[in-house]
């Protein structure tokens, strides 16, 4: 009856599990798709509860009630801070799979009650779990460190000669041991391998992520979600626990579609993402030091948006740290219904993370109609009168089309450039996550508003609902 019951609770959590990811592809039914994550944990851990083979549940209830105390304050961050989080969050999966599996060799190792038999097959996972966990775990730590700006750990890539030949040989050397302990799991010195196995992925984890720069983090965390899903995988053969295995799947075959829709977006593969040290400040001639940036008022960018047809509103994440988007809808009814044709155009990975403003412009409720894809309005910027960037920097720097020194040569942007006028709202005149000047910000008919999105978006509307323009 118990077996029954928790076989059809895998069936059930995984039907939920696929209907979330499926439900995340709509803003409309993204809130659908939390609840049928979180409703399919529930009933994975329910169903775990009642296997005979679990012991001390009060121990259970604790881990339980821990993970409440700590995830319920990491959930309260803004949505700018999500990569982090959700860097944290893969960096706690990779570390509880590492920990079982630790746990697993040395039950296995000593026997006992709740020992199983160290098989080539188990062992084979159990190198893998280790390997996968521990490596996702520092090295997600790393990357949330760089997204958060922490002191210690510097976002600029840390480069070395020789550097991807120190990694390979660390990695090589972690499998070479993998295979040897697998090879026999029970000699005197595989215990001592197996925690070597797991310093040497440790150390890889901080290694692989400190040759990349802050704007490729992004790309970096969902690769490492993908890492952390093989992980559980591995975790799953080694427990026998079917829901394991099918759950890590998806959560790592997800996190690979994620990195290949960001790397497609950046016009970039995996191993220049991995290798490249894309971030690094080039020693370029700045446009910025010939040109001068020219300033614009409030009232002087309102009458041109009110003498425009056409406006083009590219956010990005200087939008989305000031959440402003209530503003931006404020804006934008008051140019609709003046009779202004008014399209929002979203980069790939503005904002960090795809769909990130996607869903802070859902969140003002603005129609999806409005909204259009880079490769959708690209042609139309020619005949654009006015484009209002609010925030965004490296996703509408021209440089991307022909500076090879550029870190972001090749990357497709919004043709914001194009446009008849520019306006452009920026908080300072410090550069973008690749560390480099926007050349839009000093073309001739690029116009800036400088200071915090929220305030100047504010300004403008009130210019419009004074009446002072005619």
């Amino acid at each position: 009856m118990t077996l029954a019951v928790a076989q059809l609770a895998a069936i059930v959590a995984t039907a939920l599990f696929i209907f979330s990811l499926h439900w995340m592809n709509d803003p409309k039914t993204a809130r659908h798709a939390v609840v049928a994550g979180v409703t399919a944990m529930l009933v994975a851990v329910l169903a775990t509860w009642f296997q005979p083979e679990i012991v001390h549940h009060g121990w259970i209830v604790l881990a339980i009630v821990g993970g409440f105390v700590v995830g319920v304050p990491l959930s309260l961050v803004p949505l700018t801070a999500v990569p982090q989080r959700t860097a944290l969050s893969h960096a706690f999966g990779g570390l509880a799979a590492g920990l079982v599996g630790t746990a697993e060799y040395f039950l296995g190792l000593g026997g006992g009650q709740h020992g199983a038999p160290l098989t080539t097959f188990r062992m084979s996972a159990l190198v893998a779990e280790v390997i996968l966990g521990f490596l996702t775990f520092t090295g997600s730590l790393m990357a949330a460190g760089k997204l958060q700006e922490v002191k210690w750990i510097p976002q600029r890539p840390v480069t070395y000669p020789g550097q991807n030949f120190v990694n390979i040989g660390v990695l090589a050397i972690a499998v070479a041991l993998g295979v040897l302990v697998t090879l026999q799991p029970a000699t005197a010195w595989s215990p001592q391998a197996f925690m070597v196995i797991v310093g040497l992925a440790l150390l890889f984890g901080v290694l692989l992520i400190i040759p990349i720069g802050g704007a490729d983090m992004p790309t970096v965390i969902s690769i490492l979600n993908s890492y952390a899903g093989l992980s559980a995988v591995a975790m799953g053969f080694v427990l026998g626990n079917k829901l394991l295995v099918t759950a890590g799947a998806l959560d790592g075959s997800s996190g690979l579609i994620l990195s290949i829709i960001m790397c497609r977006a950046m016009n970039r593969s995996f191993t220049n993402v991995l290798f490249g040290a894309f971030g690094t400040v080039q020693k370029m001639a700045a446009v910025g030091e010939q040109k001068a940036w020219k300033q614009e008022t409030v009232e002087g960018a309102a009458q041109l948006l009110e003498q425009a047809s056409s406006v083009v509103i590219i956010p990005g994440y200087g939008m989305a740290v000031a959440q402003a988007q209530h503003k931006v809808r404020e804006l934008y009814d008051q140019l609709t219904k003046r009779g202004i044709k008014v399209t929002f155009a979203i980069h790939p990975v503005a904002g960090r993370m795809p769909v990130d403003l996607n869903v802070l412009i859902a969140e003002a409720n603005i129609t999806d109609t409005a909204l259009a894809e880079m490769d959708e309005i690209n042609p139309e910027m020619p005949q654009c009168d006015v484009a209002l960037v609010i925030g965004a920097n490296d996703v509408v720097n021209p440089a991307a089309r022909y500076a090879k020194g550029s870190p972001i040569y090749g990357m497709p942007i919004i043709d914001a450039d194009k446009a008849r006028t520019v306006l452009a709202i920026k908080r300072s005149k410090s550069p973008g996550f690749a560390g480099i000047d926007n050349e839009l910000y000093v073309q001739d008919n690029t116009w800036m508003l400088f200071g915090d999105a929220k305030a100047v978006l504010g300004d403008l509307v009130k210019q419009f609902g004074s009446g002072g323009l005619h």
